[in-house]
């Protein structure tokens, strides 16, 4: 898949699965805007991991869930690239607890970082891809928003809302040539993962079809293809990415 002279932001794109989103877009020939939380190391880090590929990177600290501080972000990625074309909604967070323990905060948190979040990176770079009449909007939502799971109400809400607004984005900007699309990851070997006891790995591969735990690749390789010109013709879909895992 060829993304040379395209430029996509990935939020969340500093580690796991973002960081893998970015480094196949950047294989491609895409040039990369991350935007991450928390340490600025992490950005610089991915940063140049990215810079190996030979594309234009750079990082930038950016908390989607801040309606005006990511619309600044997003002016900023589209002056210094000059443009954008791909949109990568990644930027997850989980705060998990049965609704009986879970309070107000817990659920505002994953809203508005999840759902919020995506829908401001969405209506920032809405009337970019309008005028340009292109664009690849690829979010990240999970088999949890699916299937729902016990303990994580608020993670499930948020990622069934992404599912339900990628939808409407999609009939929305169809004519336009921009395509909207969701991946939904199940059990990913990643950071949040990593830190389980082999036993619960264990009973986590037992329930999996393919019998292991994807990769953040698995995921990258969905997502590279939903924002290529391969799948211009592919809108509004929701492409499990779990082994099988939510048949």
């Amino acid at each position: 898949m060829n993304f040379e002279n395209k430029t996509a932001i990935v939020t969340g794109g500093s580690r796991g699965i973002g960081l893998a989103i970015a480094k196949k877009l950047a294989q491609g020939g895409a040039n990369i805007a991350v935007l991450y939380v928390g340490d600025e190391s992490e950005g610089l880090n991915a940063k140049k991991e990215l810079e190996q590929y030979g594309t234009k990177v750079e990082q930038y600290f950016c908390d989607i869930s801040d309606f005006e501080g990511s619309k600044a972000v997003v002016e900023k990625v589209i002056d210094e690239f000059g443009g954008l074309d791909i949109l990568v909604n990644n930027a997850g967070i989980t705060r998990d607890k049965l609704i009986l323990n879970m309070d107000e905060k817990d659920f505002d948190a994953v809203i508005n970082v999840n759902l919020k979040g995506t829908f401001n990176m969405i209506k920032h770079t809405y009337k970019h891809f309008m005028k340009k009449r292109y664009g690849r909007i690829v979010s990240t939502s999970s088999i949890i928003g699916l299937v729902g799971n016990a303990g994580q109400a608020n993670y499930a809400a948020s990622k069934a809302g992404i599912i339900g607004l990628t939808k409407c984005v999609a009939k929305e900007l169809a004519g336009r040539g921009v395509t909207a699309n969701a991946v939904a990851p199940g059990y990913i070997g990643t950071d949040m993962t990593n830190v389980l006891s082999d036993k619960v790995k264990d009973a986590m591969k037992a329930q999996i079809p393919a019998k292991r735990i994807g990769t953040p690749e698995d995921v990258a390789d969905v997502v590279a293809f939903l924002c290529s010109d391969e799948a211009a013709y592919v809108t509004g879909e929701v492409i499990r990415v779990d082994g099988g895992l939510a048949m």
